[in-house]
């Protein structure tokens, strides 16, 4: 890689990397596999920089986005992981967050791939409908579509109080 495009990769990195390790979690639900799903499509778009680097997040957002689904898709995916150690953490009392964020969460679970997608690109990273529709190579019809079928299916499992509160 040219020096001034692995500079301009490493600042691109540097600046944006919490923002997308948070999608990378919300599609993981697993702080380790979001890591490593950012580190693919972190590698996938530094062999790409030379061509992208104009707009690199949506590319590394749809490379995310694809990664996961491959992911979700394969019969590996969703496996339990032994550990040496269960982790020791202690936290303020905050349960009725915690609940909300389990109730949505295991609601989301129940939803398709792609309309889990759309609700966490459109709510949790605040894309518009249209970028959301550049990441998953779709429509904006289609975009909205698959969010009112979605939000539609959410409050059917959870309720309008629940979804308000896990949006916010």
């Amino acid at each position: 890689m040219h020096p001034d495009h692995q500079r301009d990769f490493t600042e691109f990195v540097a600046s944006r990397s919490d923002s997308l390790i948070r999608l990378a979690y919300v599609l993981t639900n697993d702080q380790h596999a979001a890591e490593d799903l950012l580190q693919t499509a972190l590698a996938k778009t530094a062999a790409h920089w030379r061509r992208i680097r104009d707009n690199p997040e949506a590319y590394v957002r749809r490379v995310i986005y694809h990664e996961q689904v491959g992911r979700w898709r394969s019969p590996r995916w969703g496996r339990e992981r032994v550990l040496e150690a269960l982790p020791d953490h202690g936290v303020a009392d905050h349960t009725s967050e915690v609940e909300t964020r389990i109730t949505l969460a295991k609601a989301l679970r129940v939803l398709p791939a792609r309309k889990r997608a759309v609700l966490v690109l459109r709510y949790y990273e605040d894309l518009s409908e249209s970028e959301v529709a550049k990441v998953m190579g779709c429509s904006v019809g289609t975009v909205r579509s698959q969010t009112h079928q979605a939000v539609a299916r959410l409050r059917k499992l959870v309720g309008e109080t629940v979804i308000l509160e896990g949006l916010q």
